[in-house]
C-alpha cells in the first residue's frame, strides 16, 4: 500500500509526560497523532478533552487525528477544531444527523471521518461517502487500549476499499481508510493488503524502546502489501 500514514495512538502514551511523548513519535516519523476521546457514556472509559488537545499542539507539526467516541457529538465538535484538530471522525449512532454532523466538522474547518465499530455496518456510507475525508474501521471494540486485533476487520475493510476507490473514480475525491485497533508490526502488512491506508497503533509504538524503528517497520511492512 503506498502511501500509507501511522497515526500513533496517545492513550497508549505516559501521560505524565504526554509533551514530551507527542515530541517524540512526531520526530520518529509519526505521520498523524491519534487523539481518542473517550466519554464514559458512549464508551466505558473516560480519557481526554479538547484542552489537552490545545495545550499539545504546539508541540507537533503534523496533524491530530482527533476521534471522538462520545455521544451527543455536535457540542464538542467546535470546541477541537478550535483546539487545533485537523481530522474529526466521530461514530453514526452518536450523532442525530450524521450529515449535519459531517457538515459542521467541515464548517469548522477540519476534515470529517466516520467511525465504525466492529458490529456497526456500513450502510451509513451509502448516502455520505461523497462527503467524508476519511473512513475508520475500528479493529477492536472502542474502550481501552491494548486490545487483539479482530480478524474480521480485514472483510471489512476490503468493503470499504471497493465503495472508497469506486467515489474516487466517480469524483477524484481522495479518501482515506483508517484502521484502529491491535496493529501491530506483524499483521500491518495484511492490513493494508486488505485495503487501509492509513494505521493507528497505540501500545505497538508507544511500548516499545525505539519509536523510529517501530514507526519504520510498519511503514515498510504496509508499503510491501
Amino acid at each position: 500500500m503506498a502511501n500509507c500514514l501511522i497515526a500513533p495512538s496517545i492513550l497508549s502514551a505516559d501521560f505524565a509526560r504526554l509533551g514530551e511523548e507527542v515530541r517524540a513519535v512526531a520526530a520518529a516519523g509519526a505521520d498523524m497523532i491519534h487523539f481518542d476521546v473517550m466519554d464514559n457514556h458512549y464508551v466505558p472509559n473516560l480519557t481526554i478533552g479538547p484542552l489537552v488537545c490545545q495545550a499539545l499542539k504546539p508541540h507537533v507539526n503534523v496533524p491530530i487525528d482527533v476521534h471522538l467516541m462520545v455521544k451527543p457529538v455536535d457540542r464538542i465538535v467546535p470546541d477541537f477544531a478550535k483546539a487545533g484538530a485537523s481530522i474529526i471522525s466521530f461514530h453514526p449512532e452518536a450523532s442525530e444527523h450524521v450529515e449535519r454532523t459531517i457538515g459542521l466538522i467541515h464548517d469548522c474547518g477540519c476534515k470529517a471521518g466516520l467511525a465504525f465499530n466492529p458490529a456497526t455496518p456500513l450502510h451509513w456510507l451509502d448516502h455520505v461517502l461523497d462527503e467524508l475525508d476519511l473512513v475508520l474501521i475500528m479493529s477492536v471494540n472502542p474502550g481501552f487500549g491494548g486490545q487483539s486485533f479482530i480478524a474480521d476487520a480485514l472483510g471489512k475493510l476490503k468493503l470499504a476499499r471497493g465503495r472508497i476507490d469506486a467515489v474516487r473514480a466517480r469524483t477524484g475525491r481522495d479518501i482515506r481508510l483508517e484502521v484502529d485497533g491491535g496493529v501491530k508490526v506483524d499483521n500491518i502488512g495484511a492490513i493494508g493488503k486488505a485495503g487501509a491506508d492509513t494505521f493507528v497503533a497505540g501500545s505497538a509504538i508507544f511500548g516499545t524502546p525505539d519509536y523510529a524503528a517501530t514507526i519504520a517497520a510498519m511503514r515498510a511492512a504496509a508499503a510491501a502489501a
